[in-house]
């Protein structure tokens, strides 16, 4: 693949659009890929601190590279937004940096209907879901004594 086929800001539309003081409405942006220091740098802002969900807002606000015709897009802005647009921005950050499975195509092996459903990421199977927890079950392996000392 070469580099100029690699492609790093995508275009979109939010579904509602962010009113500024003036009352104009912007709809139309350009998101960019994040980069590890969009994600890391945030977890030090004060801010995120004190309320860890306040991520999203410096996030969107580092990767929204345009928003209509506003020359900047800061925190104020993603604070701004609707609900609504802001959901769509936090999917489309999650879609674009590969956080979500992807939706793939199939049909039902009965009655051949189509549809769509999530495809798992890597390294996950169905096999072995995710419950949030660490700690082993009771029954796993009732001979184990934990980690071997060092």
């Amino acid at each position: 693949m070469s580099v100029s086929a690699f492609s790093t800001e995508y275009a979109f539309t939010l579904p509602l659009g962010y009113l500024d003081a003036e009352g104009t409405l912007h709809r139309d942006g350009v998101m960019r890929l994040a980069t590890a220091a969009d994600e890391i740098l945030p977890m030090k802002d004060p801010r995120v601190r004190a309320l860890p969900t306040y991520l999203i807002v410096i996030l969107l606000a580092r990767v929204v590279v345009r928003l209509g015709s506003l020359t900047e897009v800061n925190p104020a802005v993603v604070e701004g937004l609707f609900s609504q647009d802001l959901t769509y921005l936090q999917e489309l950050y999650n879609r674009l940096n590969g956080l979500t499975s992807p939706l793939v195509a199939v049909s039902c092996p009965h009655c051949e209907a189509g549809f769509e459903m999530e495809a798992p990421l890597p390294g996950e199977s169905a096999a072995t879901p995710w419950t949030g927890s660490t700690r082993r079950s009771p029954d796993s392996d009732v001979t184990s004594t934990g980690p071997t000392p060092s």
